[in-house]
């Protein structure tokens, strides 16, 4: 029987990207099996990276302009098949965006992920699935709302501040001019995170560290946010508060938080992009799975994109093997996972530094021992 391979792997971060993944495992597969077959299908479970794993399954890519986290322009891309549209809120209010060591954990705003949600729309977009995750970012969705129409104001009916620690001073929130065609669209809100806006698991408590965040800053974006959503509460009824506290709400600096008022519906953001690339057929037609990341660790079990490519072959009975940069798991929990086994960079060069920088021939050599070990 001939063997076909489905290789559908997240990024390795700081290495390779998830096309680049496939394309240096399709190699050091076919250095030991020429003629095996090879389907590519890079996956996303939302963040980074989620625009070009559709791209790569052949949504088209849109570039616009809008701003970047601290208001400078930055060139953006959003993905587009038929009228489904994929929006990365990362391309324009990512880490990545922020110059080197650079963080603004109280001013960087999500304005310019509205600005790609307006252009997806001014593109014909009835569907879109909203990947939220690597943001730069803890303004609760403010600066988002804003760019679709909406108005934040202090007390003396000015704009607030941009970014999260201005919410302290909204007075009123007026969501009466939000983008009408926002009613009439299918919004997904496509996470691996399920954390509420507030409290000791909320946005700024567990994300905003990363992003620059000292333990006071934390304490009044945790304050600013919980403010800015008892004045929604106050402007458009108890939904406010419920959207508050919902799973998904604390995603991407509270973004999340900002597309539940849009009427988003929350959903794991792999489960939702396996979906979007159509992984139901390739798995189909697959006879070996080879899914992983950068790192296989306990996060990975937490709604990560090789757990749920993991999880779908696994119901459809197919056999689910795993690269990865770093390997923090025990083989039990990678059983449970539904991963037969794992092959990190390690295995075959000790050296961490290396296996960051040499990551693409490395993982040709991880490759073709999976090759020796399932397709021989």
């Amino acid at each position: 029987m001939t063997q076909r391979v489905l290789i559908a792997a997240d990024k390795f971060k700081g290495s390779l990207t998830a096309v680049q993944v496939a394309e240096r495992v399709t190699a050091g597969l076919r250095r030991i099996v020429p003629d095996v077959q090879v389907e590519a299908m890079p996956v996303a479970d939302g963040g980074d990276g989620t625009v070009d794993a559709a791209v790569a399954v052949g949504f088209e890519r849109r570039e616009v302009r809008v701003a970047g986290p601290l208001g400078h322009e930055v060139s953006a891309a959003f993905a587009l098949r038929g009228d489904t549209a994929v929006v990365e809120m990362a391309e324009a209010s990512g880490l990545q965006r922020l110059p080197a060591g650079v963080f603004a954990p109280l001013t960087a705003s999500t304005y310019g992920s509205g600005e790609l949600l307006r252009a997806a729309l001014d593109a014909g977009a009835r569907t879109i699935v909203f990947g939220v995750g690597g943001s730069a970012t803890t303004d609760g969705g403010a600066g988002m709302l804003t760019a679709l129409g909406a108005r934040f104001l202090d007390a003396d009916g000015e704009p607030v501040a941009p970014g999260g620690g201005g919410l302290g001073d909204v007075a009123t929130a007026d969501l009466s001019g939000l983008d009408p065609r926002l009613s009439a669209v299918d919004l997904v809100l496509a996470s691996d995170v399920d954390n509420p806006l507030t409290g000791p698991k909320g946005a700024p408590a567990v994300y905003g560290p990363q992003k620059g965040a000292s333990p006071d800053d934390v304490e009044t974006l945790d304050a600013a946010l919980a403010h800015f959503a008892k004045v929604l509460e106050e402007s458009v009824g108890s939904g406010a508060a419920d959207h508050a506290a919902a799973p998904g709400a604390g995603a991407a600096g509270g973004i999340g938080y900002g597309a539940l008022l849009l009427g988003a519906r929350f959903r794991p953001g792999i489960e939702v992009m396996l979906d979007v690339l159509g992984f139901a057929p390739a798995l189909e037609r697959a006879t070996l799975v080879i899914t992983g990341e950068g790192s296989l660790d306990e996060q990975t079990l937490h709604g990560k994109a090789p757990a749920g490519v993991a999880a779908a072959a696994r119901a459809a009975d197919k056999e689910v093997v795993a690269v990865c940069g770093r390997l923090a798991l025990q083989p039990q929990a990678l059983g449970r996972a539904g991963i037969r086994r794992a092959y990190p960079l390690t295995g075959v060069e000790p050296d961490v530094a290396k296996c960051i920088a040499d990551a693409g021939p490395i993982l040709e050599r991880v490759a073709e021992r999976i090759a020796g070990d399932f397709l021989v």
